[in-house]
């Protein structure tokens, strides 16, 4: 598997069995909560008009009147991208998630790493986080429609965008027709990674093709369930999106202020910080059982996300104070 958050193995590997606090991926910790499911969900294969309004919820969810694909996780849209149309020449906005341009390259695209949206003009596809991950850029739905009109075709990924819908260009993809696709996760803001949900958000030509590549059944019934029910449930997210928001705050300034060690970027689910020895750092909190992600291409950059209850700040704070 290549580098990712979650990576629990490896930490337990190295410091040992106990009661790990993960803190090294942007998935809420404080989680959606989860329903009574009815047995079908469990015992029955998904039925179309279930899943149909899973994808209702969505689109309204997103602010989107055009097609949304349930898939198995943003995960499962970023390995079909690549096989949207015959390779070409990728750029991909850097550094970012390191997904997306390994599932370019597996299927035979050229793919250049590029700093900034104005590199990417001519490239066959595009591919932007947004907001990036794990830097925190941003870039407004203007300049990323702009974008979309200078190569062949625009991918945003907006799995951390559901906090900062100011951000996202699904209102304005009906605009784009077959040019864009958005991808959205459905598990880092919901907290609900293990039910492998997630959205594309695209033309009807382009979903059409991305549901005969996923092929049947590509959501399971829990999934479906559980997110038709959150997905509709905008006094939680409200709440939620809020106590993200300023959880981010308080993690950057704890980080700061305890350990020195300076923001790079953040976004409402996770905070990068400039450590000078992320291997050092990392290494300091795994002996208090506190996992965080470090990076290969900067010794420097340690990204934590937020921790949850009140216990667990507390045990973030001991352990960057000792």
């Amino acid at each position: 598997m290549r580098d990712h958050g979650g990576d629990l193995d490896r930490a337990r590997a190295v410091h040992g069995d106990g009661d790990w606090l993960d803190l090294s991926t942007g998935i809420n910790r404080l989680a959606y909560p989860l329903p009574d499911l009815p047995p079908h969900a469990w015992t029955a294969l998904p039925v179309a008009a279930d899943l149909a309004g899973l994808e209702r919820a969505a689109a309204r969810a997103f602010g989107i009147g055009g097609p949304v694909v349930a898939l198995a996780g943003a995960q499962a849209a970023i390995q079909l991208v690549p096989r949207l149309a015959p390779p070409g020449r990728a750029a991909v906005l850097a550094p970012s998630y390191n997904e997306h341009a390994a599932a370019l390259a597996a299927q035979g695209w050229t793919v250049d790493h590029v700093p900034d949206p104005a590199a990417m003009e001519g490239a066959d596809l595009a591919v932007v986080v947004n907001p990036n991950n794990p830097d925190g850029r941003c870039w407004s739905p203007d300049d990323l429609r702009s974008l979309a009109g200078r190569v062949g075709r625009l991918i945003v990924d907006e799995s951390f965008a559901d906090p900062h819908p100011d951000l996202s260009l699904a209102p304005r993809l009906g605009d784009l027709g077959e040019g864009a696709v958005i991808l959205r996760s459905f598990g880092k803001f919901y907290g609900l990674a293990g039910l492998r949900l997630g959205f594309a958000l695209c033309g009807p030509q382009t979903a059409a093709l991305l549901r005969r590549l996923a092929g049947p059944w590509a959501v399971g019934g829990p999934a479906i369930a559980v997110g038709t029910l959150a997905l509709g449930d905008e006094d939680w997210k409200r709440v939620t999106t809020r106590r993200l928001l300023a959880d981010a705050a308080r993690l950057s300034a704890l980080l700061d202020g305890a350990a020195g060690w300076p923001t790079v970027g953040r976004t409402a689910l996770f905070v990068t910080a400039r450590t000078g020895d992320a291997a050092a750092a990392q290494a300091r909190l795994a002996r208090a059982h506190i996992w965080t992600r470090r990076f290969p291409y900067d010794p420097g950059w340690l990204r934590l996300g937020l921790p949850g209850t009140e216990t667990e700040w507390r045990r973030l704070a001991a352990a960057l104070a000792g």
